[in-house]
């Protein structure tokens, strides 16, 4: 699996940031390529994303939401992947860090996607974060 970090300080305590990304159907709005979220209930999501000229549409489950510290993600189908929100209080805000883990079993597809992922999530990551940090 392909592992990307990401890490970032909003000004703001992490119990307010929780709050925001705990609402994952509104990632939708932190993120371009993120085309939808539907809800599924019991902590079940499907995602349409647009990226690397592509759609994509994967399921994912909350592994584990212990507010202000921990939101954990892993996908039931489509892409293979997991990711983690950590959070730490960090002077007067929040230290935000995102782990996220992905596999795509297509080789020849795998090599062009592992390429264009690592920055086009690095560039979302930031995107979410600024925009959770002016909704805060």
């Amino acid at each position: 699996m392909a592992i990307i970090e990401h890490s970032a300080t909003l000004d703001a305590p992490p119990e307010r940031v929780f709050a925001l990304l705990e609402r994952v159907e509104d990632f939708v709005d932190y993120a371009d390529p993120i085309q939808a979220i539907e809800p599924l209930g019991g902590g079940r999501y499907r995602w349409h994303v647009h990226a690397v000229g592509m759609d994509w549409t994967f399921e994912v489950e909350i592994t584990e939401s212990r507010s202000p510290e921990v939101l954990a993600w892993e996908s039931l189908s489509g892409v293979r992947n997991r990711g983690r929100y950590r959070l730490r209080p960090s002077g007067a805000g929040t230290e935000v860090a995102l782990t996220l883990e992905y596999e795509i079993k297509n080789r020849l597809l795998e090599k062009a996607v592992n390429r264009a992922v690592s920055p086009l999530v690095n560039r979302v990551s930031r995107q979410i974060l600024e925009r959770v940090a002016a909704r805060l």
